[in-house]
């Protein structure tokens, strides 16, 4: 049976079309303006130290949602062969996201390894999020393993870009115990340590890969006031090595000492003192 088109089936027909496709144009607008509205948060990624777990930067991130307006969106969590899952919800914008890096294998100690683990985090997020840059705050290890990312892999523009940097507990030339020893080391007049353990070297002949005028760095370390010179574990000068190290790289740089007990290398990420400065540093500045 055929069936006869008459002028008015037709003109019903095309406005059909014509609402359809003015209805997804509509909606391509919409969720591509969603994810451009969310491409211009930055959000904060959170790297645990050698040992540790979530529980290490769980503290930071409860402090960071009361004061400062954060929210965990995210954890990122990392298996043993370095794939990645997210748990959370990231389903608007917020205005400070926050997400916990946690790595299964958390005693893993080569940071080629361990940064590459953590690229596969920064390029999920990109892909799944269109996110464009990332802050991050570091604690013990994780300072090491974003710092080998920077050295390897900041240079690529493929990748979402570091903006602003916490060091917490930073060892970048030696650990007490195990390459460095307590009140051993100095810095000379130029900045530059004395002695240079195997990872400071590494760093120092890939520094010119950090990316140049980008990064605004904030180096806190500890100070127990008890003759070390050491948070306990991680010596002034280990700490304040960062600076002669990105001398010329970073886009600003600032380091505070916190002195007393409260200062101890695992304290160090349950003290309000340092999180007031972490907040302020990431959200308040004018």
């Amino acid at each position: 049976m055929k069936i006869r088109m008459t002028k008015k089936m037709i003109l019903s027909i095309a406005i059909i079309l014509f609402v359809v496709c003015i209805g997804g144009y509509i909606g391509f607008r919409y969720l591509n303006v969603k994810n451009n509205n969310r491409s211009k948060v930055v959000p904060t990624l959170y790297l645990h130290g050698w040992g540790a777990s979530g529980n290490s930067t769980n503290n930071m991130i409860a402090y960071a949602e009361k004061h400062d307006r954060a929210k965990k969106v995210l954890k990122a969590i990392v298996s043993k062969k370095g794939s990645v899952r997210f748990i959370g919800r990231w389903a608007k914008k917020d205005k400070h996201p926050i997400v916990q890096v946690i790595f299964k294998d958390n005693k893993e100690n080569n940071y080629l390894t361990t940064s590459k683990w953590f690229k596969n985090v920064v390029y999920l997020l990109k892909e799944r999020y269109r996110i464009r840059s990332f802050n991050a705050v570091a604690h013990s290890m994780g300072n090491l393993t974003l710092m080998y990312y920077e050295l390897d892999y900041g240079r690529n523009k493929n990748l979402p870009q570091l903006r602003k940097e916490v060091n917490i507990a930073g060892h970048f030339n030696g650990i007490v115990g195990i390459d460095d020893k307590i009140n051993q080391n100095k810095l000379l007049k130029n900045g530059k340590p004395e002695f240079l353990d195997k990872y400071y070297r590494y760093q120092l002949a890939h520094r010119q890969n950090f990316p140049k005028g980008q990064v605004d760095i904030l180096n806190i370390f500890g100070n127990l006031e008890d003759g070390s010179n050491s948070d306990g574990k991680v010596t002034r000068v280990s700490a304040r090595s960062l600076k002669y190290l990105l001398h010329d790289r970073y886009r600003s740089y600032q380091e505070i000492e916190i002195r007393g007990p409260h200062a101890q290398h695992s304290k160090l990420h349950e003290n309000n003192q340092v999180n007031k400065i972490v907040g302020d540093f990431l959200w308040n500045q004018g």
